[in-house]
C-alpha cells in the first residue's frame, strides 16, 4: 500500500509545483497600483492653443524623477522642461516650451507608486488639429522583461524563505524542543535564512532597474543603487538584511546552546528565545507591511499591523508544515517525531488559520471595496483562487488532525511494545552472561584437573628420561611461538570488528525505519502532510502574484475615471442637431423644434433653437425652456433660458456641460396660456 500511494502523492506534488511555476511565468509585469485618474489636457483632446503645462492625477501619491513625465512632439523630441512637480494631492505637472506648433503630442509617464510598484503609460492630445506622429504609445509598461521576471522570482523566494525560517523555528521551539538536535530540521531553518537573505540582496540590486530602464546592465550601477537606498522600498530591504543578522544569532543559539541544555535548563531559555524570535519575526514582516499594499490607501495605520499578523500566521502555518514534512520523511529512524509534537503543531496551525481568516477578511474588504470586485477585477479573481486554496488546505489539515489523534492513541501501545523489546533484550544479555560465567567455571575446573594429571605424568616421564625432558622443553618453546602467532592474528581482527559494528548499526537503523514507516497511522499522517505542502506551494505563488496586482478598489476607481475621461476627451464631431416634433393639442399647437448644440462637448457650448410649423414656416411661441439631464450620474436637470433673437429663433451662449456622456435634452414649448408640452431626446456629448 505504501509503495502504491507514495508515488501518486509525489506525482500530485510535482503537478502542483508545475502549476505554481506556470502561474509565476504567466504573472507578467507588475500591475499598476497607482492608477491614472485624470489628465489635463485629457487623452485625445483637441485644444485650440498649446497649453502651458501638462498635469497628471493618480489615485495615490507617486515618486518621480526628471524623466518620469515627458511630452514629445510629432517627431519624438521632448518639449517639456524635464522638472515635474507636485501641484497638490496626487497631481503632478510639467511645464511645456512656449510657442508649440499645431499637431499631435504624446505624454509618457513612468513613476513608482507609494506601495513600491512601477506604473507606466502614455496617451496623446492635439493642438489645433490631429496630425501624424512618429511616437508609438502602445506597449508602454513597467516592471516587465527579464529583470521583471527575476524580480518576481526574488519576491517569491523571499516569501518562501521567510515562511520556512519563521515557521521552522517556531515548530522546534513550540512543538518539538528535542528537534533542535535533529540535523534535517537544522538544515530546513538555515535554508530558509539563506533563501531570504539571498533573495533580499537580489531584490536590492534589481530594484533600480526594475522601476527604471529595465536593463539588466543597470543592476551593477552603483549610482542607481545609491538612489534606491534613499527610497522607502530600499530602506525596507536594508532593514530586512539587518534583521536577518539578528535572526542568524537566534538560529545559532537555538541549534547550539539551546540544544545542549538539559530539559530543565531548556525551559528557562525557551522564554527568552520565544520573545526574541517573535520580535525578529515581527520586524521582518514589517519590512513588507511598511513598503507595500498595507502602507497606502484606506486605514493604513491599522492595515500595517494587521498585515504583520497575517504574514506571521502564514509563516507559522506553512513553515511549520514544511518542518513537519521534512521530519516525517527525512528524520532519523531513532528519533521519530513524537505524537505530542504533532498535536502541539495541530493546535498552533489551528490558531494560525483563525488569525488568517480574521486578518484576511479585513484585507479583502480594504482592497476590494465591493462584492462585484471579486469577479470584475483581476485582484478579486486571484483572491477567490486564494480563498479556495485555503479552504482545500484546511480540509486536508482536518484529515491530518484525524491521523494525529490516531497516532496519539497508538503511541502508548507502541511505547509498551518497545519497552518489552528492551526488557527482553536485556534479559537475553543477562542469560548470555550467566551462561558464559558457568561455562568459564567448568572449563577452569576441568583445566586444573587436566593440568595436575599432565604434570604428574610429565614429571614421571622426565625423571626416567632426560632427553625426553629436553625435547619437551623444545616443544614448549614452539608452543610459545605459536601463541605469539595467535596474538598477532587477534590484533589484526580489530578493524574487522569495527566494520561489523557499523554494519549492525546500519541494519538496526534500516529495521527501525521499516518499523516506523510500517505504522499505518504515521504513514497516513505523512501522506496528508505531503498533500498540504503541495497545496501550500501553489498558495504562496498566488499570494506573491496578488502582491504584484492592482487592488480591486483602485482598479474600479480607475475604470470609472477612465471611462468618463475617455468620453470627455473624444474629439468633437461638430454641432449636434436634434429635431423634435411637438403637439400641444390646441389649434395651431403643432410644430417642430430644432435644437443645435455647438461644439457638443464638455465645457462652454452655443445653443440655438428654431421653431417651425409643419409647413416649414417659422413662428414665435409665448415661451420656450430647455433643460439638460444626465441620469446615469444623477446630474441635472440643468436649466437653460435662451434669448429670443428673431421670429422662430432663440439662442443661448456659454451653456456649460460638466461631463461627457449620454445627455437628455428636454424642451418645454408653450403655445398659449394653458397649452404646453415637454418633449425630449437623448444625445451623446463628449
Amino acid at each position: 500500500m505504501t509503495q502504491t500511494i507514495a508515488p501518486r502523492l509525489r506525482t500530485l506534488v510535482l503537478l502542483l509545483l508545475a502549476a505554481a511555476c506556470a502561474l509565476l511565468a504567466g504573472a507578467g509585469p507588475a500591475s499598476a497600483h497607482a492608477a491614472l485618474t485624470g489628465s489635463d489636457p485629457r487623452e485625445g483632446a483637441v485644444v485650440d492653443k498649446a497649453p502651458a503645462q501638462v498635469s497628471l492625477t493618480f489615485s495615490e501619491s507617486v515618486s518621480m524623477d526628471d524623466d518620469s513625465l515627458r511630452v514629445l512632439d510629432p517627431r519624438g523630441e521632448r518639449v517639456d522642461d524635464g522638472k515635474p512637480s507636485g501641484t497638490g494631492g496626487a497631481t503632478y505637472s510639467v511645464k511645456l516650451h512656449a510657442g508649440l506648433p499645431d499637431g499631435t503630442y504624446t505624454v509618457t509617464y513612468q513613476v513608482v507608486s507609494a506601495d513600491s510598484h512601477p506604473v507606466a503609460g502614455a496617451y496623446t492630445f492635439s493642438v489645433g488639429a490631429p496630425s501624424e506622429t512618429s511616437v508609438a504609445v502602445s506597449g508602454q509598461s513597467a516592471g516587465g522583461g527579464f529583470v521583471g521576471g527575476l524580480y518576481g522570482v526574488g519576491r517569491y523566494v523571499s516569501y518562501t524563505g521567510f515562511a520556512v525560517l519563521v515557521g521552522g523555528a517556531a515548530f522546534v521551539l513550540a512543538c518539538w524542543p528535542r528537534g533542535s538536535g535533529v540535523r534535517v530540521l537544522q538544515r530546513v531553518v538555515v535554508s530558509g535564512w539563506l533563501a531570504l537573505t539571498a533573495a533580499t540582496l537580489l531584490l536590492l540590486l534589481l530594484r533600480g532597474s526594475y522601476t527604471g530602464s529595465g536593463r539588466f546592465a543597470d543592476v551593477f550601477d552603483l549610482n542607481l543603487l545609491g538612489e534606491v537606498l534613499q527610497t522607502k522600498p530600499g530602506a525596507a530591504l536594508v532593514s530586512r538584511l539587518l534583521l536577518l543578522a539578528a535572526a542568524a544569532l537566534f538560529i545559532a543559539v537555538l541549534f547550539g546552546a539551546y540544544d545542549k541544555r538539559e530539559d530543565e535548563e531548556k525551559r528557562d531559555l525557551t522564554f527568552g528565545l520565544a520573545v526574541g524570535g517573535s520580535v525578529v519575526a515581527a520586524g521582518l514582516a514589517a519590512t513588507w507591511a511598511m513598503s507595500e499594499h498595507a502602507s497606502v490607501g484606506l486605514q493604513a495605520g491599522l492595515a500595517m499591523p494587521v498585515d504583520v499578523v497575517h504574514l506571521i500566521a502564514v509563516a507559522t502555518w506553512l513553515g511549520g508544515l514544511t518542518a513537519l514534512l521534512v521530519a516525517l520523511y527525512r528524520g532519523p529512524a531513532d528519533t521519530p517525531v513524537p505524537a505530542l509534537a504533532v498535536r502541539r503543531f495541530s493546535r498552533v496551525a489551528f490558531g494560525s488559520v483563525i488569525a488568517l481568516v480574521v486578518t484576511g477578511t479585513y484585507q479583502s474588504w480594504r482592497q476590494l471595496g465591493s462584492w462585484t470586485a471579486f469577479t470584475d477585477t483581476r485582484y478579486g479573481q486571484l483572491l477567490l483562487v486564494k480563498i479556495g486554496l485555503v479552504a482545500v488546505l484546511v480540509g486536508v489539515a482536518h484529515f491530518s488532525r484525524r491521523w494525529t489523534a490516531q497516532l496519539a492513541e497508538a503511541a502508548p501501545a507502541v511505547a509498551g511494545a518497545a519497552a518489552a523489546r528492551r526488557a527482553e533484550k536485556g534479559a537475553g544479555k543477562a542469560s548470555t552472561k550467566a551462561s558464559a560465567k558457568a561455562s568459564g567455571t567448568a572449563s577452569a575446573k576441568a583445566g586444573t584437573k587436566a593440568s595436575g594429571t599432565a604434570s604428574a605424568k610429565a614429571g614421571t616421564k622426565a625423571s626416567g628420561n632426560a632427553k625426553v625432558a629436553q625435547k619437551a622443553s623444545g616443544t614448549t618453546k614452539g608452543s610459545g611461538t605459536a601463541k605469539g602467532t595467535g596474538t598477532a592474528k587477534g590484533s589484526g581482527g580489530s578493524p574487522r570488528a569495527a566494520q561489523l559494528a557499523r554494519q549492525r548499526a546500519a541494519v538496526d537503523a534500516a529495521r527501525q525505519k521499516r518499523q516506523r514507516d510500517a505504522d499505518p497511522n504515521r504513514f497516513g499522517l505523512r501522506r496528508s502532510v505531503l498533500a498540504e505542502a503541495g497545496i501550500a506551494v501553489v498558495l504562496l505563488v498566488v499570494t506573491t502574484v496578488l502582491t504584484q496586482t492592482e487592488p480591486g478598489r483602485t482598479e474600479e476607481e480607475a475604470k470609472a475615471a477612465g471611462g468618463s475621461s475617455a468620453a470627455a476627451s473624444a474629439p468633437s464631431t461638430g454641432a449636434v442637431t436634434l429635431d423634435m416634433p411637438f403637439d400641444t393639442g390646441a389649434q395651431n399647437g403643432k410644430g417642430v423644434v430644432r435644437v443645435e448644440l455647438d461644439p457638443a462637448r464638455v465645457g462652454a457650448n452655443d445653443m440655438h433653437l428654431y421653431v417651425e410649423r409643419p409647413d416649414g414656416t417659422a413662428f414665435d411661441l409665448p415661451e420656450v425652456k430647455v433643460a439638460l439631464t444626465q441620469k446615469a450620474k444623477s446630474i441635472g436637470p440643468l436649466p437653460v433660458a435662451p434669448d429670443h433673437i428673431t421670429t422662430g429663433h432663440w439662442s443661448a451662449s456659454g451653456v456649460q456641460i460638466p461631463m461627457a456622456g449620454d445627455w437628455e435634452v428636454a424642451v418645454t414649448v408653450r403655445t398659449s396660456d394653458i397649452d404646453q408640452v415637454t418633449i425630449s431626446k437623448n444625445t451623446q456629448i463628449g
